[in-house]
């Protein structure tokens, strides 16, 4: 390695690991699916599967993707690729047919290593794929072995478990500057994109996040989300790390029993994001609401409405930020110097502006797009995975353009609006859908919601809104308009209203509102211009 590991500040994630375990020796460092791993048990178990991946001939520069669920062995693999200077590539366990084939063969993946839940899906996308050469297969212990699937001749398939060995662990000459990591976008606006971060990269983000929120040795950090996503890797599992503290993981969340998890097992910190927040305050209120050992909420973004009254409800206090895949935490509130409804103003680490069609600056309080560009060097993605055209477009002008509309108040605290595409445009007015999303959300009778633009027989769009109510809560149409009308401008009130049982999301939680466009005013949608609803102005 580059770095030396005996260094306190380590600059790639390998010689990180390494530190930390000299630092931390036999102190708990993750549970995950409640199986505990060391400090030391993580460094030892990634050497011994990064001497394993080079066993099979992989090394510096080739690219692995890794489809498995939340497991220590997920772990393992993880950062044994980065030891072995292998560049991972998360894949989210939900894809399947021509959307995974498609990212295994666009980051040009020589092998794949994933639970055996899923060697089906790779074996039937495998003949297509001629540069796969290794699959490596994870068997949860106790689990009946179905075998098998067949593969042909050019794939050779690997038991993880095999793969731990007690060789020396490869030394490649790793630079901080390397790509550590393949990320791509969820794929809810459009085609997946393959986000190119460097070791330097990932490390920064868990600094940093210790920095913000003030993480110590003493804290247990919870998180459900999946590790495919950088909200799990860099700000949970490695943010926990860098805080020598500890951090518990599950595969799936729970709202009606998180609180008394955190009570049991004395969880100090989680991570929030989409809906969570939303589902907790959701629950019903308990006389013991805030007698639990948390004290910080990490994420983004969380409802104006609620912000104050979680906060006092569950004695917590919560740490909103504005960040993405690309550019994580560009503007953070800080404990002391924040504003309430805001994503915060400019981190250490971006400059941020809100700029127009044709990248002007925008006075305050104009909402446009917003657009950054780092303080340091090395801390956001270096470019787009094999696509050089739409990398110079994104960074056009010398500024990262996120595709997100906001807008910067007078004291240069920006307030998030809404992904670009999700803007409803309705006769000359732009829309947020996740300002009217805000609003419908806090109805009582409403679990979640999403809202999207349809198209109008009057040219441009109209406001529709798909609802999800709590369990065993009834609400007709009229009655959430009417809940609506006194809460939002009158273009804003939804014209179409559909309910469904439940939301179409990604693993990591976002709506996968493109499926919702898809289906469109169906059969079962409510038009309030049919019913005869009049909208007052």
């Amino acid at each position: 390695m580059s770095s030396n590991p005996s260094t306190a500040n380590p600059r790639t994630i390998g010689a990180w690991i390494r530190h930390k375990a000299e630092v931390n020796a036999d102190r708990l460092a993750l549970t995950v699916e409640g199986r505990d791993k060391t400090y030391a048990g993580v460094d030892l178990d990634s050497d011994r599967l990064a001497a394993g991946l080079a066993s099979l001939g992989l090394g510096q520069g080739d690219r692995s993707c890794l489809m498995m669920q939340n497991s220590l062995e997920c772990i393992d693999a993880w950062f044994a690729m980065n030891k072995a200077g292998v560049v991972e590539v998360p894949i989210n366990q939900a894809y399947r047919g021509h959307l995974l084939e498609y990212l295994i063969s666009q980051s040009r993946s020589s092998a794949v290593v994933c639970d055996a839940d899923y060697l089906d899906r790779i074996a039937e996308a495998a003949p297509s794929l001629p540069g796969l050469e290794h699959v490596v297969v994870s068997r949860a212990e106790g689990t009946e072995d179905t075998g098998t699937p067949d593969f042909p001749s050019h794939v050779t398939v690997h038991e993880l478990a095999d793969l731990y060995l007690d060789s020396p662990a490869p030394e490649p000459d790793v630079d901080y500057r390397d790509t550590a990591v393949i990320l791509y976008t969820s794929g809810t606006t459009g085609p997946s994109k393959g986000v190119m971060l460097c070791h330097e990269a990932n490390l920064n983000l868990a600094r940093h996040t210790v920095d913000l929120v003030g993480y110590d040795a003493d804290d247990v950090l919870y998180t459900a989300f999946p590790l495919f996503h950088i909200n799990a890797k860099y700000t949970s599992v490695m943010c926990a790390m860098e805080a020598d503290a500890r951090l518990i993981m599950d595969r799936r969340f729970s709202a009606s029993r998180f609180w008394d998890r955190c009570r049991a097992d004395g969880i100090t910190a989680f991570n929030y994001q989409g809906g969570l927040l939303m589902m907790l305050w959701k629950q019903p209120e308990r006389a013991d609401d805030a007698d639990n050992p948390v004290r910080n909420g990490f994420g983004a973004p969380c409802p104006i409405e609620i912000w104050e009254p979680f906060e006092e409800r569950f004695g917590v206090h919560l740490s909103e930020v504005y960040g993405m895949t690309e550019v994580a935490i560009t503007t953070e509130n800080r404990r002391g110097m924040r504003k309430i409804g805001t994503a915060g103003r400019e981190s250490a680490l971006y400059h941020v502006a809100v700029v127009d069609p044709e990248d002007r600056p925008v006075p305050p309080n104009t909402a446009g797009e917003i657009v950054v560009r780092p303080k340091k060097p090395h801390i956001m993605i270096d470019s787009y995975f094999d696509m050089p055209d739409v990398t110079v477009k994104t960074f056009r002008n010398l500024w990262f353009h996120t595709g997100d509309r906001g807008r910067l108040d007078e004291d240069g605290y920006l307030t998030f609006i809404d992904r670009m595409k999700d803007c409803v445009r309705r006769r000359g007015e732009n829309i947020s859908s996740y300002e009217v999303e805000a609003v419908i959300n806090t109805c009582d009778a409403v679990l979640e919601s999403a809202v999207i633009g349809v198209p109008s027989e009057l040219g441009e769009e109209e406001v529709m809104a798909v609802v999800v109510l709590k369990p065993d809560h009834q609400l007709s149409e009229t009655e959430l308009l009417d809940f609506c009308v006194p809460r939002m401008a009158h273009f804003a009130v939804p014209r179409f209203v559909r309910w469904c049982d439940d939301l179409p999301k990604t693993p990591s939680e976002r709506v996968q509102k493109f499926k919702l466009r898809e289906e469109g005013v169906t059969a079962d949608t409510w038009d309030r211009d049919e019913a005869g609803y009049v909208v007052p102005r």
